[in-house]
């Protein structure tokens, strides 16, 4: 195949899968309205229907490629991460999520890169230049402007700010996750990486639903969203929004590269608030339009500004938070 047509193949996946991750709030949000469903019992479904298809790919994998050895303290520091990344993040939207709708949700999610370089700086003393601090400025004035025209429109205020709040603390967890996985990476290869930090995750996703459930794993079974219509979302959540979007972005970058598929991304934003009005009929103002607009050409300009850099503290952001 020809390098331009491999190229367009990659365009073809990424645009694909961006828009296949920005379902993951719609599905959400289904599962929510139409089931009473706490926010770890969905998580830990989610992870139970998609965690196979991610063991089966790394188990192809390794059966060719060898094992990079490290130190136990680099294993570790994967698997803490994933913790922080798959688990605690992951939790923290689906919690939010019950409070705020899912074009909100997309747009406070969507900062997580300029969080990333404030983390350089805070943890790495990694210096921000003068078009950096525009592009955050001009993000979060766009957060501000999508903000201010939902909050006009809702009745309950106290539980939009708390859902709020657990957004942001998912885009903070993300951002530890990709600053770390930026120094763990290269010592052990993204292959090795992804496998540790998705079993520490998933095994920490299963404790906290069985504390918190007081429930054995053979009666995860009887969970009634599975004996009903609503089993489909949650099908969906697994597969359409987490990990056929994972394959193809993956697919994606490798042929047209992380900075071309970090632009890219930037229409997630974009696609959730539509897919929100569609599907879940969520209004939305002419504030959370403009701001939507501010905000990705905000992380554009971070994207596209960590791309030049030759520092290599400097983290890759390939990917959405899904």
């Amino acid at each position: 195949m020809k390098r331009t047509q491999l190229y367009n193949q990659g365009f073809l996946w990424a645009v694909l899968g961006t828009i296949l991750f920005s379902t993951k709030a719609i599905f959400i949000k289904l599962c929510f309205k139409s089931t009473n469903i706490d926010a770890s019992s969905l998580l830990m479904l989610r992870m139970l229907f998609s965690l196979p298809f991610y063991a089966v790919a790394m188990w192809f994998y390794f059966s060719k490629q060898p094992i990079k050895k490290a130190k136990a303290s680099t294993y570790l520091a994967a698997c803490l991460v994933g913790i922080l990344g798959y688990y605690m993040s992951s939790l923290f939207d689906f919690i939010g999520l019950q409070y705020v709708s899912a074009s909100i949700e997309r747009i406070i999610l969507f900062i997580y890169p300029t969080l990333a370089v404030l983390l350089n700086l805070l943890i790495f003393k990694v210096a921000i230049t003068k078009k950096q601090w525009m592009a955050i400025l001009i993000t979060y004035f766009g957060i501000g402007l999508a903000y201010w025209g939902e909050l006009n429109q809702i009745p309950d205020t106290k539980l939009f700010f708390f859902g709020t709040w657990m957004i942001l603390l998912c885009a903070i967890t993300y951002a530890f996750y990709l600053v770390g996985s930026g120094k763990i990476i290269p010592k052990i290869g993204a292959p090795q990486f992804t496998s540790l930090s998705m079993l520490a995750a998933s095994v920490g996703i299963f404790i906290h639903y069985f504390v918190t459930h007081q429930q054995g794993l053979a009666l995860i079974v009887a969970l009634p969203i599975l004996h009903s219509s609503s089993v489909w979302y949650v099908i969906a959540l697994a597969l359409i929004a987490t990990v056929i979007p994972s394959f193809l972005m993956s697919g994606g970058m490798k042929r047209i590269g992380s900075n071309d598929l970090a632009i890219i991304t930037s229409i997630g934003p974009v696609s959730t608030l539509f897919q929100a009005r569609w599907v879940l009929n969520e209004p939305f103002s002419w504030e959370q339009i403009l701001g939507t607009v501010f905000v990705v050409l905000g992380v554009i300009l971070v994207k596209k500004v960590g791309a030049t850099e030759t520092n290599p503290d400097y983290p890759n952001y390939p990917s959405p938070k899904g």
